[in-house]
């Protein structure tokens, strides 16, 4: 199977290049990404436990679902896909903010990311895909603050950067 290319961004989100998903990386390459977070109509946030076979944050919880955009992709159109694929649902999304981020991990790879937050409302159970997610959940958006605080061991470095830009900017 031919590796998935990430779009390489410079400071201002324009498109520089294209390089393996893997190297990008391996070298913390800036790329533009994806992070999606669905709410109920409880103000619930649809959470989920990365795959036990993910090769870096198995296990972990984090948001609806991420990724990278393909080259020729909307932001939008880049969410629903990996919504569909991860979650297997379909929800409208709405672009919120976009900020860069930098999170690496005890493997050796770093997340730097021009990062676009999705969001979308759904109350509908997803039927996920168990390549990609172990679980899922709800969990009211204010007690997900708590529970990053009191233990963010749990959770994806990415979504602890993420949540909180979403917290202060999206769901207050």
């Amino acid at each position: 199977m031919k590796e998935e290319l990430v779009i390489l961004v410079d400071e201002q989100d324009n498109e520089i290049g294209l390089m393996p998903k893997m190297e990008a990386h391996e070298k913390a390459v800036l790329h533009r990404a994806f992070s999606v977070f669905i709410l109920n109509d409880k103000n619930e946030l649809m959470l989920q436990q990365r795959a036990l076979h993910k090769y870096h944050s198995p296990g972990l919880w984090t948001n609806t679902c991420c990724s990278h955009q393909r080259q020729g992709e909307t932001n939008v159109e880049a969410g629903k896909r990996r919504l569909q694929e991860e979650m297997g649902f379909q929800t409208d999304l709405k672009e919120t903010v976009s900020f860069i981020y930098k999170a690496p991990f005890d493997n050796g790879l770093t997340e730097h990311e021009y990062d676009h937050v999705l969001l979308g409302y759904s109350n509908e159970a997803p039927k996920i895909n168990p390549d990609e997610v172990a679980s899922w959940k709800w969990m009211e958006v204010a007690a997900v603050k708590d529970d990053i605080e009191q233990q963010p061991g749990l959770y994806t470095a990415w979504f602890k950067i993420i949540f909180d830009k979403f917290y202060k900017e999206i769901a207050i």
